[in-house]
Parts: structure tokens; sequence; C-alpha cells
């Protein structure tokens, strides 16, 4: 490399070198920068690099001359902090959707914004359990292209897996292909959902995106409009979406109506937000009203909560919930 192409490039290679090898707990002194840009194949001089980071300090970079632990140089500041490192690993790690080779190379691109010494500590507490994971590589350009075919407003095409089990008592894949018109991709209860409708039906669907590959997008076939299938006009709103829904299950949009336990105070607003309606409080119990979708998942999410809640409408939802226990009643018998 000529000398004057390294000259140009040492001040990033600087910049790397206090990115990757120093911190607030392990600054740098000048000394140990040129002897890494040695490693690089640039000479330096320790006054030189003096000069060369106080350019840096004045272009914005947030470097910090330390006296403690030891004299030095440190970057202070990062795209992201070590806690926001932390935080994106673990949901990374967390996520089932995301597969174990794609959660080890995204961790590895968040190690990236991190000092040597930072990562150390970032691995040691950081447990990766395959056991959960999903083991469909696709997902990732999956959601690229259904991205891309809602952006356009056409449909899409797609071999959809489900288990079954054979008189053999082997489980066995069994694919389908499905066109659908894609409207949201929503990550719920640690799920990508595609949400969409297939033609023949007036309803929305939930299809998990861990199931889903081949995506092929139709570019001459446009979306059936969610006006047609749903209460959205405008816009498909995601968040109003997932907080009438539960466990991803569809439904009938109605207006629903509960005593409950002021002890479940806090579940309640996390599932509805804090805009239900509250019209009766008591010593023990509130009333409340709210929109919902009655489906399966309502009635299992009622039941967890056990004598806290009561519904009070409407009247199928309240013959649903009691049908439930009863059979659950026959079935411990």
């Amino acid at each position: 490399m000529e000398a004057r192409t390294t000259q140009k490039l040492k001040l990033l290679y600087i910049i790397e070198i206090l990115q990757k090898h120093s911190d607030e707990d392990h600054p740098i002194n000048a000394t140990e920068i040129c002897e890494k840009l040695d490693a690089y194949g640039i000479s330096a001089e320790r006054k030189a690099i003096y000069n060369d980071i106080d350019v840096l300090i004045d272009f914005g970079y947030d470097i910090v001359k330390a006296t403690v632990p030891r004299r030095g140089y440190f970057m202070a500041s990062r795209h992201f902090e070590l806690p926001e490192i932390y935080l994106l690993c673990d949901a990374v790690r967390s996520a089932e959707f995301i597969t174990s080779k794609k959660t080890r190379e995204l961790i590895s691109k968040l190690d990236s914004m991190l000092s040597n010494e930072q990562v150390k500590k970032r691995e040691k507490r950081i447990y990766i359990d395959t056991r959960h994971k999903f083991k469909n590589e696709e997902i990732y350009y999956s959601i690229d292209k259904i991205n891309k075919a809602i952006e356009n407003g056409v449909k899409v095409a797609f071999k959809y897996s489900q288990r079954k089990l054979t008189d053999d008592r082997k489980i066995l894949a069994n694919d389908k292909v499905f066109t659908v018109s894609p409207y949201a991709l929503i990550w719920q209860n640690d799920r990508y959902y595609l949400v969409g409708n297939i033609e023949k039906y007036n309803n929305l669907i939930h299809l998990r995106l861990d199931k889903i590959r081949s995506v092929e997008i139709l570019d001459k076939e446009p979306v059936r409009h969610f006006s047609e299938v749903s209460e959205y006009t405008e816009f498909f709103d995601s968040a109003d979406y997932i907080a009438k829904t539960f466990n991803m299950y569809g439904g009938e949009l109605k207006k629903v109506e509960f005593t409950c336990s002021r002890n479940i105070l806090d579940q309640i607003v996390d599932q509805f937000s804090e805009d239900i309606f509250v019209y009766k409080v008591t010593e023990q119990n509130f009333s409340f009203s709210t929109n919902a979708l009655v489906s399966e998942g309502l009635i299992s999410w009622i039941l967890q909560f056990g004598k806290d809640i009561e519904v009070v409408s409407p009247p199928e939802l309240r013959q649903m919930v009691i049908k439930r226990i009863t059979d659950l009643k026959e079935l411990y018998k």
C-alpha cells in the first residue's frame, strides 16, 4: 500500500482501533495506537496521534482522554450503548422465529458495535437456547417479499406447511398452496404472523411466517382491499388490531363488557390499553366495556383469570365461556 494512501486511511483506522480496543474501563494510549496501526501497515508517531485524535474530536467523535484506570483515550459514545446492545441481543436470542444460525449472525453484528472487552462481558450473559428456535431459514426472504407486496398492493402466493399425524404415528409436514392479499406483518406472542385475506372468505386470516415457504409476488394481481374484510378503511391499523385480537384467533368484532377484580387491572390495561371505558367501580371490582374479536382465543384469555373476571355481555360470549367450562368439567370427571 502506498504511503500516501495509508496516511489517508490512518484516521479511519484510529476510529476502528478506538471502537474495538477501548472503552471506559480500558483506555488505550498513543503508543498502543501506533503499534496497532503498524499491524495495518501504517507507520505513525506518538505525537501525530494526539493531533489525529484532536481532529476526530473536532469532527464530532466523542473521544475522552482518561487518567484512570490508566492514561489513554477511549470512545465514549457509540451508535448503541452497552445496555442497549444487551437489550437487543436478548430480544434476538429469545425470538423463536429467528433461527439459530441467524441469531448468531445478528448478535455478531451487534457485537461489532462494542469493544473487544465489552464483547467478552456480553458473551458471559447471553445463552442461545436452540431447542425452541425455528429452522425455516427462508423466513427472512419471506419477510422481504411480503413487505414489498404490501407496499405495492399486490397478492402473494406461497406454500404453507402444517403438521399431520399418520395412522402409523408419524408426524409429517403437509404443504398447501395459498394465494393471499397481505395487509400486515405482526409479531405477537413470540410469533411472526402474516395478516391477510384469502379471496373466497370474507374475513382476516393469520398465518405464521415460520411455516411459509417459496413466496412469490403476484405483480399483476391487486390485493382485495382490507376495508372489505375488516373495520379499517384508510389504513390497516396493526396496533389497534393486536389489541383486539387474542392469541391471533380471528372472530367477529363486538362490544364486550366485563366485571373484574381490581387485582388484575394491570393485565386488563396491558391487553386493551387505557382506552377502556370503566363504567362502575366498587371496593373489590370494576366493570368496563371495549371492542374485541369474539373467538376461542378470547375465551382462553378469560379463563386464565378464573373467578377474577366475569363476562357481562354479549350473551353469546358468556355462553361460550360456560360451554368451555362445562366441557372441561366433563373431561376431568
